[in-house]
């Protein structure tokens, strides 16, 4: 009987070789080619890249060759929460992964059990004509005990299948939680670098106003201009005054956003005035089909549809038998300690269960189709996720083009009003100009010195939402030096006695 029986657990293992359900293949998503650039834009500066988003991403941020900024990151990454929360829900998808794949082996039980017995003499009994007396007795009985499901259908293989991809989920969606950490703190850092260009220019500016304001007030006293060229200035100053407020109280907020991402109280936090990094970085360019293995958000899209496909299997076996082979024991039954042991008291069980269910008013069917309409949310996820990835993508790098062309038409604008700035500087040692209309000179070359403030704080900004939307950075970053980087002399002139 025990080799009949092994014989049949064999049989009932070799029929389950092939699990139940559809085995997962990754759908097939259409994709351009290439990205779109704007006009004068040639495709093929931008490099090809072919990563893989298990390959680990780097330190992306170093490339502005900021030490402060490098400190913030390194902060945010061993103490933000969001991110701990993260870390600890892997660790519970892991936990999850190692809690099914038990289910494969069988679950032993050892047990023992010791009473004292009192039975009546009025007991039930196979023979109303024995005859039976009130007796007392002790019971030992140490037992083991199997129990063990088989698995003819694969369903536990399928319930390991759709944990492991659930825990390579947690995993991508970790590092999803770390780009997006990283990347938010380095764009409000870096506004706040831009706030500070633009605090340090609206400062000389506000400066320069109120200096013109009072030359304003001596030529209307004289009656060389009227009260509303006066009362324009006056207005410039004061809107010079809002807006240094307004990009105070910005830089602000950026600072609590960032002592928030770095998991410390937004009071505790202050950071120095600074400047931009002087350097930009430049981050290659996959083409479309490479944010498949970049993107950490479409990784964990990719990865929760097939766990979702695998538990359609799940759902699958519950129309067919379970089958366990239960209940196995072997122990050992006596009254008397000193005879526990001996061959006479051994006993022993040994079975195998068939469950079917008959009738559950269609919660079997009803389970099943939720686990194929799950599947199919995932998947529309799935290339949802991917369409946005594009859509970030195309947006970064046109915004980022965009604001290149810009620079380079500010820097046209600047080299202008400088160009102008020195002409009517010795036009003013000359006694040609006077003090009032080279101060009006520097007024715009310091607004059009903020613009380009402006778009050279964007262009690090762009970088780093390009970075984000290609899941992260590259071996390779380059770091060149922009041509000229302007200072405050190169834009004003040296500042002249008698100004």
């Amino acid at each position: 009987m025990k080799r009949q029986l092994a014989l049949s657990l064999v049989a009932l293992s070799l029929a389950g070789c092939t699990a139940i359900g559809p085995d997962y293949e990754r759908p097939l998503t259409q994709l351009p080619d290439n990205w779109k650039t704007l006009p004068g834009v040639r495709a093929d500066l931008w490099a090809h890249a072919a990563p893989n988003d298990a390959l680990p991403k780097g330190d992306w941020w170093t490339a502005f060759n900021d030490p402060v900024l490098n400190d913030l990151e390194e902060k945010a990454l061993a103490q933000n929460q969001t991110l701990k929360v993260a870390l600890a829900r892997l660790d519970q998808s892991t936990a999850q992964v190692d809690a099914k794949t038990a289910a494969l082996y069988p679950s032993l039980a050892l047990g023992a059990q010791t009473a004292r017995v009192a039975y009546s003499a009025d007991r039930a009994t196979s023979s109303y004509d024995s005859l039976q007396y009130s007796t007392i007795q002790n019971n030992f009985q140490p037992t083991l005990n199997l129990s063990y499901q088989v698995d003819w259908l694969g369903q536990i293989r399928r319930s390991i299948e759709a944990a492991k991809y659930s825990s390579e989920q947690a995993i991508a969606d970790t590092a999803n939680v770390k780009l997006l950490v990283t990347a938010q703190l380095a764009s409000a850092y870096l506004l706040i670098r831009q706030n500070d260009e633009e605090l340090r220019v609206m400062g000389i500016l506000l400066e320069l106003q109120k200096k013109l304001t009072a030359l304003y007030q001596k030529r209307y006293d004289a009656g060389a201009v009227n009260r509303s060229d006066l009362a324009i200035q006056e207005a410039l100053v004061e809107s010079s005054g809002a807006q240094i407020d307004i990009l105070r109280g910005t830089r602000n907020v950026q600072v609590d956003l960032i002592a928030t991402l770095i998991g410390v109280p937004a009071s505790s936090l202050t950071i120095s005035p600074g400047h931009l990094p002087s350097t930009m970085p430049v981050f290659p360019v996959a083409v479309p089909s490479k944010l498949l293995e970049r993107r950490p958000d479409i990784a964990s899209a990719e990865r929760s549809m097939a766990a979702a496909n695998a538990q359609i299997g799940i759902a699958q076996a519950a129309f067919y038998p379970s089958l366990t082979l239960s209940p196995t024991n072997y122990g050992y039954q006596s009254t008397a300690l000193a005879n526990l042991l001996s061959v006479p008291s051994l006993v022993w069980s040994i079975g195998l269960s068939a469950t079917q269910t008959i009738f559950d008013g269609g919660a079997i069917l009803a389970n099943y189709n939720f686990s194929k309409a799950g599947y199919a949310a995932t998947l529309a996820n799935y290339r949802q996720t991917i369409l946005t990835g594009i859509q970030e993508t195309q947006d970064a790098m046109g915004t980022l083009q965009q604001l290149d062309a810009a620079r380079v038409k500010q820097d046209a604008a600047v080299a202008k009003l400088n160009k102008a700035y020195q002409i009517s500087s010795i036009r003013y040692q000359e006694g040609l100009d006077n003090a009032f209309q080279l101060a009006l000179i520097q007024q715009n070359q310091l607004a059009a010195l903020r613009t380009k403030w402006q778009i050279h704080g964007g262009q690090f900004i762009a970088n780093v939402n390009l970075v984000k939307a290609l899941g992260g950075g590259w071996e390779g970053i380059k770091t060149p030096t922009p041509p000229q980087p302007f200072t405050d002399e190169q834009t004003f002139g040296k500042p002249e006695s008698g100004q």
